[in-house]
């Protein structure tokens, strides 16, 4: 988790900086102003972007989610949907 490294105190590319440096491929994240404030093409890492924080309805895409770390390609960012109620 961020917190345990101390990350949850870097701005975005701070962030993004440490996670390559210590050689993470994906970036998981909540944050939705990922894609509007870092320029991603020289990244070396990919970045999922889920659509809630709430873990209840997250967990309901755990599918999709592990589908999409699967196929990301690096530099490249993806946004997850996740309702906020039972569509179904």
């Amino acid at each position: 988790m961020a917190a345990d490294r101390g990350w949850d105190r870097l701005a975005n590319g701070d962030l993004l900086d440490s996670a390559e440096r210590d050689g993470f491929d994906i970036l998981i994240t909540t944050d939705r102003s990922m894609r509007h404030q870092q320029n991603l093409s020289s990244r070396h890492l990919a970045i999922i972007v889920l659509l809630s924080q709430a873990w209840p309805y997250a967990r309901s895409r755990i599918e999709e989610i592990r589908d999409t770390v699967a196929n990301i390609k690096l530099g490249e960012l993806r946004e997850i949907y996740i309702p906020m109620r039972d569509e179904g």
